[in-house]
């Protein structure tokens, strides 16, 4: 079974910010990437299903759903991106 594309960070940290503060200072050596592009894409479609009352799933039929609609959403993306310049 092969690792869905997960779309990488949705909110990156750009590599000169991970080590230091904006006034140059470092008092920190770590950084966490947080949550993937997937699971943003994920947790919004599950809001839209969650915020529907005509729906009446499980949570784990919302969730599988939610992860089914992101990566439709990244199969979409990557599509889009390949025929830009």
């Amino acid at each position: 079974m092969s690792t869905p594309n997960d779309g990488g960070a949705a909110f990156p940290v750009p590599p000169d910010r991970i080590d230091r503060f904006p006034d140059g200072d470092v008092r920190w050596t770590c950084a966490h990437p947080g949550m993937t592009l997937r699971d943003y894409f994920a947790a919004a479609a599950m809001q839209g299903v969650s915020a529907n009352s005509q729906y009446d799933w499980t949570v784990q039929h919302t969730a599988q759903f939610a992860y089914a609609q992101a990566d439709a959403m990244l199969a979409e993306r990557a599509k889009t991106r390949e025929v830009q310049p």
